[in-house]
């Protein structure tokens, strides 16, 4: 039975019952209940581990070191389900010490197993919503990481800050222009159209597009720009004044 076929009363029983286990892990020096949850099938039940011990790391601020020593096991693990725990598990700690742990994403982010180099993108959305100004270094070193797999992941992984903080990841993006690989032009395309919905953004996000060099990006960028605001109904503009807004913006592409 998986984590959502319970009531929510079972879930909190059960919540409880892993912060108990883990705790004890914790306080034991042993790992039997971490890699038991961290090895299920399922992924919610996976997420619990890194959301239980991230808030004993950050709110109650004991077992610091013996909670990196985990994450640096468990990403050592045979079984990529554990291995994607541990960079869950990274990023809520790098949510308050981002430092720590990007040894450990660089080392997840050339994984074998697709599941486990996904889950940094996850990683860095977080991170990069409660902790920034590291993770966007980070993320800046990458964005020209020779692997094209990495720089889309990493492209994807700075999303979520650019959807309130445009102007945070509209210089690393602008870095970009030139990338020749397909997937990674198109991550960059979405991830402008991502960030351009909200209020005041598409403004920001123009005003980027503006001074970029590279008019081909620039031109096909603009429809998905336009096709994000018709799918999206709770854009901050209708999708036919963030199509004129952007046609009086860009006369001359």
């Amino acid at each position: 039975m998986g984590y959502y076929d319970l009531s929510k009363a079972e879930r909190q029983k059960f919540v409880l019952k892993m912060k108990k286990e883990i705790m004890e892990d914790l306080e034991s020096g042993e790992t039997t209940a971490i890699l038991h949850y961290s090895s299920d099938n399922d992924v919610y039940i996976r997420k619990n581990v890194s959301t239980i011990m991230g808030r004993i790391y950050r709110d109650q601020g004991i077992f610091k070191e013996e909670t990196i020593q985990v994450a640096s096991s468990l990403l050592k693990n045979d079984d990529e389900k554990v291995r994607q725990t541990a960079v869950y598990l990274l990023g809520e700690i790098g949510k308050k010490d981002a430092d720590i742990v990007f040894p450990y994403l660089e080392t997840a982010l050339r994984d074998p197993h697709h599941k486990v180099r996904n889950s940094v993108m996850s990683t860095l959305k977080v991170m990069g919503q409660k902790n920034p100004e590291p993770t966007l270094k980070f993320a800046e070193v990458f964005i020209h990481d020779p692997d094209p797999e990495v720089r889309r992941k990493v492209v994807h992984g700075i999303e979520l800050r650019g959807r309130t903080h445009p102007e945070d990841i509209l210089p690393l993006l602008e870095q970009l222009q030139y990338e020749e690989n397909p997937q990674v032009k198109k991550m960059i395309i979405h991830v402008l159209g991502q960030i351009s919905y909200k209020k005041g953004c598409l403004e920001k996000v123009t005003a980027a597009l503006k001074t970029w060099d590279n008019r081909e990006i620039v031109q096909d960028t603009i429809p998905y720009i336009i096709e994000v605001h018709k799918n999206y109904p709770f854009s901050d503009k209708p999708h036919k004044e963030a199509e004129r807004y952007l046609k009086e913006n860009f006369k001359d592409y």
